[in-house]
């Protein structure tokens, strides 16, 4: 059900580790010429070299504060939403406010948000639903993800797809903007739950108890099993999302999908009747980057001019889980 709330985006801000060319990894890593483009459609991604998911964190967290012209101390909440992370404790989100330039002058409750992919997407969902102008003013929510850690260099498909990034956003209630919320959803179809994971290093496969071996401990996914549950799950997800609201998929100015695979992108365009114009894109640039993907071609369009203020933006996507989600709002 639309809640239609006076929810702006006030500022967004990306960090990039250093750049990584798919001709770069396919020399690394003896690949044929070409096959990353070709079959991931990835020609770049970024990898980590000295950082980690605070540092990347906290350097666009620290950016968008910037640009939105506050400080740490006019945040009523910073939410880390994403799937990788810097340790299984503490939470993200207290190890990235302690790498933020002020973070050890303000207090602010630091919460995590873990929907793999759709994190981001989640957390802006539930920033819109506490954002208040009273309690909850301003939220900071930050995707910060580090695949590169987590592939199977065996697995091709894998480590030519995924990149690493961050990105932060500053969310406010302002009933003064043209800005607004509409709608958020999500449903988790547990038939794919097992379909895309990482098996080792949790409680039921702790670390002490499996010795280390890099396919059980790396990321992994039955993607023609995927492919087949987004082809007949996304339609009707979008039916029922669009189906209480005085708008349509076709009546969106922008739509920012998850930045999931070259054939996840492609089979998203041919499933709906709509504008290439519409769609942005940047898995050709950056990879599939977890939760960080949405958010990063969300910035990236904002920063080219290609999203104003008055558009309005469906943000939509799967993760593992297997879920589907999405956000409808008013830039």
């Amino acid at each position: 059900m639309s809640i239609s709330k006076p929810i702006r985006i006030v500022a967004m801000a990306k960090y990039l580790p250093r750049q990584v060319s798919s001709t770069e990894l396919e020399i690394k890593y003896k690949l044929p010429k070409n096959w990353s483009v070709e079959n991931s459609g990835v020609e770049y991604r970024h990898q980590i070299s000295t950082e980690n998911n605070g540092i990347m964190g906290a350097k666009a967290a620290d950016l968008a504060l910037e640009k939105a012209n506050m400080t740490l101390a006019d945040i009523d909440m910073i939410i880390s939403a994403g799937a990788t992370y810097d340790y299984p404790i503490p939470n993200q989100a207290s190890v990235t406010k302690a790498e933020m330039k002020d973070g050890h002058k303000y207090h602010t409750p630091s919460i995590d948000i873990d929907s793999t992919c759709l994190s981001f997407v989640v957390a802006l969902d539930l920033s819109s639903k506490i954002l208040d102008g009273k309690q909850y003013k301003n939220v900071l929510i930050i995707s910060a993800e580090t695949a590169s850690k987590g592939l199977n260099i065996s697995n091709w498909e894998t480590l030519t797809l995924f990149g690493d990034a961050a990105v932060a956003a500053v969310i406010s209630f302002d009933k003064e903007s043209s800005s607004e919320f509409i709608k958020g959803g999500h449903r988790t179809y547990s038939e794919g739950v097992y379909d895309t994971m990482i098996e080792g290093g949790g409680v039921r496969n702790f670390f002490s108890e499996r010795p280390y071996d890099n396919e059980f401990y790396s990321f992994k996914m039955n993607g023609k099993k995927l492919l087949r549950m987004a082809k007949d799950k996304i339609p009707e997800f979008m039916e029922w999302f669009f189906s209480d609201i005085p708008y349509t998929m076709k009546s969106t100015d922008v739509i920012i999908p998850h930045q999931a695979s070259k054939i996840g992108l492609m089979m998203f365009k041919k499933m709906f009747d709509l504008k290439d114009s519409q769609i942005k894109e940047t898995l050709l640039k950056y990879g599939n980057c977890i939760a960080a993907s949405i958010p990063l071609t969300l910035c990236d369009s904002i920063e080219n001019n290609e999203i104003k203020r008055g558009d309005l933006c469906f943000l939509s996507g799967t993760s593992a889980g297997f879920s589907i989600g999405g956000v409808l709002i008013r830039y």
